[in-house]
């Protein structure tokens, strides 16, 4: 039992010197002895957990996916209503992105164009957080509170315009604190679905405004 703890300790301090030494150095600037110095092991100790630099910056991608979907569920959970659960979605991304910065650099910006192995990873992930979104506005269209669109296209621009603010933010530091994007995102991205109106009002479902027309 101890010895099982001993090497899942080993292996989280392998991963968190690894976030470190990639944010700092990007892929390939950083290097097995640079992750093995930062985390005070040893060059067996990493191979005994992965094979190589490529293994263990697969798995720092992996552990952002799960903590991001983790946290949204939760604060999706808490809303009732589907433009709300849009709403809490978006601002816990955002939060959990600033949280998170090292993973987010490494996910959104030193993954990008490592080549066709990393692409596929990518575009798993990108899939599974567009997925999520899509499903809300789905939501949101049969409870008449959008009026129907494409959810999957709406959703995957969703996620482009998010993941070029987080992009931006992480490269030039702006806004300095990211969540501060939130208001003017929010408005945005709920108006390109017609859940806000020109002036900033959340909309009434559709059902509502026919009645009210006649």
């Amino acid at each position: 039992m101890a010895r099982t703890h001993d090497k899942q300790a080993t292996r989280q301090r392998l991963l968190d010197a690894a976030e470190t030494v990639f944010a700092d150095k990007g892929y390939y600037g950083a290097g097995v002895d640079d992750i093995v110095q930062a985390s005070d092991s040893s060059k067996g100790g990493f191979y005994f957990h992965f094979p190589n630099k490529e293994a263990i910056f697969l798995a720092l991608v992996d552990s952002l996916t799960p903590k991001l979907e983790a946290a949204v569920d939760r604060a999706i959970g808490a809303e009732g209503d589907p433009v709300a659960q849009l709403d809490a979605a978006l601002r816990v991304a955002l939060e959990t992105f600033a949280r998170h910065r090292a993973l987010s650099k490494i996910l959104l910006v030193e993954a990008v164009g490592l080549g066709h192995g990393f692409d596929e990873k990518l575009m798993r992930v990108r899939a599974r957080f567009a997925a999520m979104i899509q499903r809300r506005l789905e939501l949101a269209i049969q409870t008449g509170r959008i009026a129907p669109l494409d959810a999957e296209i709406a959703a995957w621009a969703w996620f482009g315009a998010i993941n070029e603010i987080v992009v931006r933010w992480l490269i030039t530091g702006q806004p300095a604190r990211l969540e501060s994007a939130f208001p003017s995102l929010r408005a945005l991205l709920l108006r390109s679905v017609g859940a806000l109106s020109s002036d900033g009002a959340e909309r009434a479902s559709g059902a509502s405004e026919g009645t009210s027309a006649t």
